[in-house]
């Protein structure tokens, strides 16, 4: 770590504290700037969300400021100081609690709240799969090393762009205020890996620093610190891994319907999905197609279960102006 946090540009511990711990310093200027930045943070991301704006999504990303108390969970838990770490937890946890409440706010006032469900910003944000925690687990590491080298503050607005904090708050909550709970959880997942991706990080950076030399407490209690991170983790990489593997089989089975249509002129897969074990294909085509048992076949053999396969034909042709 000496090539990564050169002795001249190491934060020490007592740096690390101003720009982490809101509960100490100048206390009252931290928590008004916290609270005002996430709160519009917020109120950018929800309508960014609504409206399906990129654009304003990150510009949402880059006002939040709630990679700051997650990053002070890694410094508590390294130097060993549980108030620091529980303090931090609590700050994130009201963080979430704004961010989700505001989004099920605006859902409340859009006039069609299911239509929002189908834009780039929500779908993009509610079936994270293993790529977005490899994406987290650099993120953070950036992060890390910038938060503990004076030369490196500028990066920042972009680790901020690239974590992805508060708009998967907001998609959790316009998805729960506009009826669709498992959407909603999907989001939450992806907040949940990118938060814990991100105190990892913070915690192997400060630790391979030697920051924990300043930890007033045995190594056994921090193990049992690293142990819960550790589990957490794993917790929220199952759902990923899951949708990864779904990603994979919607393809696979993509690729097998359209062998199953070479034969018909005219017919074309419009649509896979999957859920709870089925797969529902989608078929524009002619009237007739090919034997429905020969597809289940070819699905049988590629996956590694019994599953139930759901054909929606819809008769008819593409026409292109």
């Amino acid at each position: 770590m000496l090539d990564l946090i050169p002795e001249n540009q190491r934060r020490t511990v007592d740096e690390l504290d101003d720009r982490l711990d809101l509960s100490s310093g100048d206390v009252r200027a931290k928590q008004s700037a916290f609270w005002l930045m996430l709160f519009l943070s917020s109120v950018i991301a929800a309508a960014g969300v609504a409206s399906d704006s990129t654009a304003t999504v990150i510009g949402a990303m880059i006002v939040a400021p709630l990679a700051t108390p997650i990053l002070g969970v890694g410094l508590g838990l390294v130097t060993g100081r549980g108030r620091l770490a529980l303090t931090s937890l609590l700050y994130v946890g009201a963080g979430m609690v704004m961010v989700i409440v505001i989004g099920i706010a605006v859902a409340q006032i859009l006039p069609n709240p299911s239509t929002v469900l189908a834009n780039s910003q929500v779908v993009g944000r509610t079936s994270p799969t293993l790529m977005d925690l490899l994406a987290a687990l650099a993120t953070g590491l950036v992060g890390s090393i910038a938060v503990t080298r004076r030369d490196l503050g500028d990066v920042l607005p972009g680790v901020a762009i690239a974590i992805s904090l508060v708009p998967p708050l907001a998609v959790t909550g316009v998805c729960f205020g506009s009826g669709a709970p498992s959407l909603a959880i999907g989001a939450f997942i992806l907040f949940a890996s990118n938060m814990i991706a991100m105190i990892i990080t913070c915690t192997v950076v400060l630790v391979f620093a030697r920051y924990h030399d300043v930890a007033d407490v045995g190594r056994r209690r921090r193990r049992r610190a690293y142990v819960v991170l550790s589990a957490a983790f794993v917790l929220v990489t199952v759902p990923m891994v899951l949708n990864s593997l779904s990603a994979v089989w919607v393809r696979q089975v993509h690729d097998a319907t359209e062998q199953w249509l070479a034969d018909t002129p005219g017919a074309e897969v419009s649509g896979v999905t999957w859920h709870g074990g089925t797969a529902t294909i989608s078929v524009l085509g002619p009237e007739k197609l090919p034997p429905l048992t020969d597809l289940e076949e070819s699905v049988h053999d590629l996956l590694p279960w019994e599953s139930d396969i759901v054909v929606i034909h819809d008769v008819g042709e593409r026409l292109d102006g």
